[in-house]
């Protein structure tokens, strides 16, 4: 059987440098046999955390209908869960924030125990030289995982990719790519 894989994305830039970083990734984990589902949530209908407390009550996710319900039901059903996003003023874009954010459907549901135990990484990328910019990008995702008792497997942060394409002339695809060695 193979592994499937929920890969969410927070770029709305589509061709940009955390795309092409997380294709790689994709294309490296298909080729290993898995199921990749892809969301890209820097250009779907995403909302923030509301915080109403009405989570798996209707039977979904969360009652507000949009496309986190998706995510979080492939989430459920894969083993792992690949983040990659671009960093906006040395944080995670906002869209991508609020799929982290409305994992806590999960918790006030008591459904943690349904998405325990997966593997997960982190991909980032920036225009600085300086890695220490994207810290504050990988931190939630990686806090979280623990949190949700996942494996950190990797975390993958390229620097000095400020215009599109800039990650092709970087070892970041390389890299994005090898993470699937891990699952």
């Amino acid at each position: 059987m193979s592994k499937k894989v929920t890969v969410v994305t927070g770029s709305p830039r589509k061709g940009g440098n955390s795309d092409l970083l997380a294709e790689a990734f994709i294309a490296a984990a298909e080729k290993k046999g898995c199921e990749v589902a892809r969301f890209d949530a820097g250009r779907a209908n995403i909302t923030y955390c509301h915080a109403c407390n009405s989570c798996f009550k209707t039977g979904k996710p969360c009652v507000f209908d949009d496309d986190f319900n998706k995510i979080a039901m492939s989430v459920k059903e894969s083993d792992a869960v690949v983040f990659a996003m671009p960093t906006y003023w040395f944080s995670p874009p906002s869209n991508i924030k609020a799929v982290l954010d409305r994992f806590y459907s999960f918790l006030a549901s008591g459904k943690m125990a349904d998405i325990a135990g997966k593997k997960a990484a982190v991909i980032a990328c920036c225009m600085s030289d300086s890695e220490s910019v994207m810290d504050d990008v990988t931190a939630p995702f990686i806090k979280s995982f623990a949190f949700l008792k996942w494996d950190c497997v990797g975390e993958v942060k390229v620097t000095k990719v400020g215009n599109p394409g800039d990650v092709k002339n970087t070892d970041g695809c390389e890299k994005a790519a090898a993470l699937a060695d891990l699952l």
